[in-house]
């Protein structure tokens, strides 16, 4: 009775103990969350009077409400490139941009390092056509320099009536800095198009990812399919210079090759809110041999469908590593004025590979032209180098399970020093007209001979 009293007693004790320490942790996480609502009010009391010092001793009298939208967009550019608030003029010119049309020059453009660089142009527009790169930065918009605006004010800049004029100024790699004058147009965005570039392969470029784009394809193929009733060897699908779009329709893009699995997943900071997209019954191409062309230009939703088309093993992945652009933003409208543009997750490939500052690594790595291009590749020229730009995931850290049957790791090259995006280089030859294009089609063929037999 007594050893049962004592046991009884110790239990009680420990569940006071016990007891204690939770109250004592309760206290302690009540504490740092009434320190860090002190710190916030602290900090709203130097913004408020940061805005009233603004407002009355500026050189230049500037409107209160300008004054808040700069903050707003100077907290959300700082968390990383991609991050933005957009005014009300902005967001309606980026809903008709993913409708496929809207006013401009038909660049996709980013900022680094206080400069405007490009990430790729989109096909057929004046900004094409008028030869801008991947790549290129642009310093100056009709003579005034870009440093010390932001990415939103650049491209409002460059923005204008249909038929007007700008004026870029480009810095581009082993060439003098140079102006373009570019006349702006209604920009009509054709995502999908096609060429007989051989007539045993059919060959697909799309340009974007908007929300016409799954059905522009089915149609493409559709009209291929007329063109070529005995059949085709196989398929180039061509998202060199892509800059990406929309989510779901990579995803259905994706979808047209695939007949199971996992297409890709987005993993937010909350394990519970993490989303996956699977494939359904259905190869448009019927299992012929595909090639996916990619670029350092190939950068977001081009990055999903070629990544899920890699570790499926649906397709052979030609060219150079894309940009590696792999988080997602999240476009939330504010009632009575614009638009927050806010980072949300990140992309994962079906085999649990962060795109994120690493890009797609391509079966079989072909520069544009001659072995040269290694030493003039512009390897500064990737999500990895952006301002900002969210780290590279861990995948073991990430709690992911990794299946390294579908691609082995590669080693890591050392990075001898940071390059000079302006460093002058040797020159480069001339090259063939696609000469990534011609050996695609020659890994089609072999593909398609190596099937029949």
């Amino acid at each position: 009775m007594k050893r049962f009293s004592l046991t009884v007693a110790m239990t009680l004790l420990a569940f006071s103990f016990s007891d204690q320490t939770l109250a004592k942790e309760t206290a302690k996480k009540e504490e740092n969350k009434a320190e860090q609502a002190a710190s916030v009010y602290k900090y709203l009391n130097v913004f408020s009077e940061t805005l009233k010092r603004a407002k009355t001793d500026y050189v230049e009298e500037v409107k209160e409400d300008k004054l808040i939208e700069y903050a707003i967009n100077g907290m959300l550019s700082s968390l990383d490139p991609h991050s933005s608030y957009l005014d009300a003029d902005t967001f309606k010119d980026m809903r008709e941009q993913t409708k496929g049309e809207f006013g401009g020059l038909g660049i996709e453009v980013t900022m680094d390092n206080g400069w405007i660089k490009v990430i790729s142009p989109i096909d057929d527009t004046p900004a094409f056509k008028a030869g801008i790169q991947a790549g290129d930065y642009i310093t100056h918009i009709d003579g005034t320099t870009v440093l010390g605006e932001t990415l939103t004010q650049a491209v409002e800049k460059m923005r204008g009536p249909v038929k007007s004029k700008v004026k870029l100024t480009i810095r581009r790699k082993n060439k003098e800095p140079f102006d373009v004058t570019i006349t702006r147009d209604n920009i009509k965005i054709r995502s999908v198009k096609t060429e007989e570039k051989d007539p045993s392969v059919g060959y697909i470029r799309i340009s974007s990812f908007s929300e016409t784009t799954t059905d522009d394809l089915k149609k493409t193929f559709a009209k291929i399919q007329k063109d070529n009733p005995e059949g085709l060897v196989g398929y180039i699908l061509d998202l060199r210079n892509n800059p990406g779009g929309l989510l779901d329709q990579a995803v259905s893009v994706a979808d047209l090759f695939l007949d199971e699995g996992e297409i890709v997943s987005t993993r937010p900071r909350r394990a519970e809110e993490m989303q996956r997209y699977n494939a359904t019954k259905g190869d448009i191409t019927k299992n012929k041999p595909i090639v996916v062309l990619i670029n350092e230009g190939s950068a977001s939703a081009a990055e999903i469908v070629a990544g899920a088309l890699q570790d499926h093993k649906r397709a052979v992945i030609v060219g150079m590593r894309s940009f590696g652009k792999g988080s997602v933003q999240t476009v939330i409208p504010v009632t009575g004025f614009g638009a927050i543009r806010l980072t949300t997750a990140r992309y994962y490939t079906p085999s649990g590979r962060s795109i994120q500052a690493k890009g797609i690594e391509p079966d079989i790595e072909i520069p544009p032209g001659h072995v040269e291009y290694y030493a003039l590749r512009s390897d500064d020229f990737a999500e990895a180098t952006l301002p900002n730009a969210l780290a590279k995931q861990d995948e073991d850290k990430a709690g992911i399970s990794k299946n390294k049957t579908l691609k082995d790791k590669k080693t890591k090259k050392k990075k001898e020093k940071e390059p000079d995006p302006f460093e002058e280089k040797p020159k480069e030859e001339k090259k063939p007209e696609d000469y990534q294009l011609d050996r695609a089609i020659d890994i089609v063929k072999a593909m398609g001979i190596y099937q029949s037999r």
